[in-house]
């Protein structure tokens, strides 16, 4: 296992922007669900599950 960089910085109340090794990117979260500029989505779901997708390809 190699070494990572990850580094998350805060902009306001619910966004921030990530930088990584492989460059940077920005999320938002809007109540249990996150979103991220690289098409990732986040969803928190009742008794500690969640959901991890695609919402741009």
């Amino acid at each position: 296992m190699g070494i990572t960089f990850r580094k998350r910085q805060k902009m306001g109340k619910d966004s921030w922007i990530n930088y990584s090794g492989s460059g940077a990117s920005m999320s938002k979260r809007i109540g249990p669900v996150t979103f991220n500029s690289r098409g990732g989505i986040y969803v928190k779901l009742p008794g500690g599950l969640n959901f991890r997708g695609r919402w741009k390809k």
